[in-house]
């Protein structure tokens, strides 16, 4: 009887100490929880943290007056080519001009807290104003505002979760594809204005190059002339400032300034033979890009319906329209500042996600000041950095510039020729070619020469954001042939008593290879079948990574050859081994370490 309570004392104990242990364990977890909470919260709201996430904190508490006097000279150096190139990219997109200063504003404030790169300009880009001209021209500008909204959405997510990693997908053969497509397509759809022609200017390369012949006969003298002498001038004057910089002498000096605010003479040039024109005859014989919205723009939250026509669109029918193929609009955005900060890092470590944050807050507080999608603009950069900018405050100068010229020269833009805002966006398309890398490629690589001719004619067959999804699904499928096709080499050596075999393995092999590697293996043996006495030697000196897949078939060879063949692995590690023999341990002694031609071989030892 006592021994019953005994154990019934000591069941209770136990179950006592069971019930204390999980509450134990509980108090741990929490507690951990806990700990963890608080140290995320920490890191997360450090001063490390912060300065990470708001780089201003970093250069602010040393800048000096110095470094103000090289800023605002860099910040209107770029704003004189910014006003310029700004209104020409709205035109590319459908957009009255002043949307294209509205999409300037915002890159400039925005990226100086966030942006942690000084040489980058955020603001309207060709690719950019061509992708999302289809919207504008079906639809409405409401759309173009919606899209950069969404596209500052999906940045910051991606930013966030660092998928920055997701445009490294994308090959340099379809990045030069797409932007030689893309330079095509723009230009092409100036050409009627360039030229003063009637018709429409053409969605796509082919339509536009069509309309071109088919309404060449409407062509305006003065309309041609002064397009063609734009082009003329901006060609000399990037050949004037070769070679110049500004810390040269004063005569090379200028020479280098008149080079680098080279889009903004001749659209002043453009605009005083338009007016001289306009005041002496009474007439305009040049086509005009006329009136345009003055002042900053209405803060308002971006367009989520809009009417076109007498129709209205809620936001669901607008995202049905700007549809998946919209997706690209950020791809391209992250790609084009990734590459330009790249560029322009002089050797540092470029933040990814900081970048891409960036980006994005300027993409959608943008849209709430009327602005299209916009990236780094790698004009305006290379500008920049020639300007000899030393901080992100030198944008704030570009966007005070850009605020002056909606407030104060909107009248004087009414004059700015659209022969000579076509002329600018043809010159630039020309300088975004690649010419070199088509030849690089037709020499060393017909692949990605494959790949870029694929992208380019996609691109401007079908349109940009199907030729970049065609070339990266044409880089996946060679990638894909390469995995399930290595390289396997076979060496044939004669000895004096056997002949010797060797098929090296590659460093990797994954289960789309399996079938490869065996009847790589099988037709060594068949074209070897008359020799009487031979060796097969399965090489895994250099195979690293398989998978079970290739395991099972390379022990099925073992199981096929073994009666008439003597067939050994070399030098497989012993992972590789282990799996091997998880499939088939009967054949563990085939694993060695060295063999000579004549068979002799030292027995690698099974792995524990």
């Amino acid at each position: 009887m006592r021994v019953l309570k005994d154990r019934i004392h000591m069941s209770e104990f136990k179950n006592f100490s069971v019930v204390s242990s999980r509450a134990s364990n509980n108090n741990i977890m929490v507690f951990l929880t806990k700990a963890s909470c608080v140290k995320f919260a920490k890191d997360m709201f450090s001063m490390k943290t912060l300065k990470k996430r708001l780089p201003i904190l970093r250069w602010l508490p040393t800048y000096n007056y110095v470094l103000l006097i090289q800023d605002i000279i860099a910040g209107v150096t770029v704003g004189l080519t910014a006003i310029p190139q700004g209104i020409a990219y709205a035109v590319v997109a459908g957009l009255s001009p002043e949307y294209g200063l509205y999409a300037g504003l915002t890159g400039g404030f925005m990226y100086l807290f966030v942006g942690s790169c000084k040489d980058i300009t955020i603001g309207p880009t060709a690719i950019m104003s061509a992708v999302v001209a289809k919207y504008v021209a079906n639809y409405s500008s409401e759309f173009a505002v919606l899209a950069a909204f969404l596209t500052g959405v999906v940045i910051i997510i991606m930013g966030m979760l660092n998928l920055g990693f997701l445009v490294e997908f994308i090959s340099i053969p379809v990045i030069s594809g797409f932007t030689s497509a893309a330079a095509l397509q723009i230009a092409s759809a100036q050409l009627k204005s360039l030229f003063g022609l009637d018709g429409s200017a053409g969605h796509y390369f082919s339509e536009s190059i069509i309309n071109f012949f088919k309404n060449i006969t409407t062509f305006v003298y003065w309309d041609s002339s002064l397009g063609l002498i734009t082009i003329l001038i901006l060609v000399l004057l990037k050949r004037l400032g070769e070679g110049c910089n500004r810390t040269d002498p004063l005569a090379k000096q200028i020479r280098w300034f008149i080079s680098l605010a080279k889009n903004a003479v001749v659209v002043i040039f453009g605009m005083a033979v338009a007016y001289i024109i306009k005041v002496s005859t009474g007439t305009e014989p040049i086509k005009l890009i006329g009136e345009i919205g003055s002042g900053f723009p209405k803060i308002e939250p971006p367009p989520f319906s809009a009417v076109v026509g007498n129709q209205t669109y809620t936001f669901s029918d607008m995202m049905k329209v700007l549809g998946p193929e919209s997706l690209i609009l950020p791809m391209v955005s992250i790609l084009e500042l990734v590459a330009i900060a790249k560029a322009f890092a002089a050797g540092g470590q470029i933040d990814a996600t900081q970048e891409m944050i960036a980006l994005g807050l300027c993409n959608m507080v943008g849209s709430f000041v009327k602005s299209m999608p916009v990236s780094g603009s790698f004009t305006r950069t290379a500008l920049n950095n020639a300007s000899g900018v030393q901080t992100p405050l030198g944008g704030i100068f570009t966007a005070t510039l850009l605020i002056l010229a909606l407030s104060l020269l909107t009248k004087t833009f009414y004059y700015i020729p659209k022969p000579s805002l076509a002329g600018l966006i043809i010159t630039a398309m020309f300088y975004m070619i690649d010419f070199k890398i088509v030849i690089r490629l037709w020499k060393t690589s017909k692949k990605e020469f494959f790949v870029y001719i694929a992208t380019w004619l996609a691109s401007l067959l079908y349109g940009l954001e199907y030729g970049i999804l065609t070339g990266i699904l044409a880089d996946a499928l060679i990638l894909l042939f390469a995995t399930a096709r290595p390289a396997c080499e076979m060496t044939t050596i004669a000895g004096d008593k056997k002949t010797m075999v060797v098929i090296s393995l590659p460093e990797n092999l994954s289960y789309c290879a399996a079938e490869h590697v065996r009847r790589k293996i099988l037709k060594a043996t068949l074209e070897s079948h008359r020799v009487t006495s031979l060796q097969i030697v399965v090489n895994g000196t250099n195979l690293r990574i398989m998978d079970s897949t290739v395991a099972t078939n390379l022990m099925s060879i073992i199981k096929d050859l073994d009666k008439d063949f003597n067939i050994v692995f070399l030098n497989f590690n012993s992972n590789l081994q282990k799996m091997c023999n998880n499939v088939n341990d009967k054949y563990s002694h085939i694993f060695v370490t060295d063999v000579n031609v004549d068979g002799i071989f030292k027995v690698k030892q099974s792995p524990a």
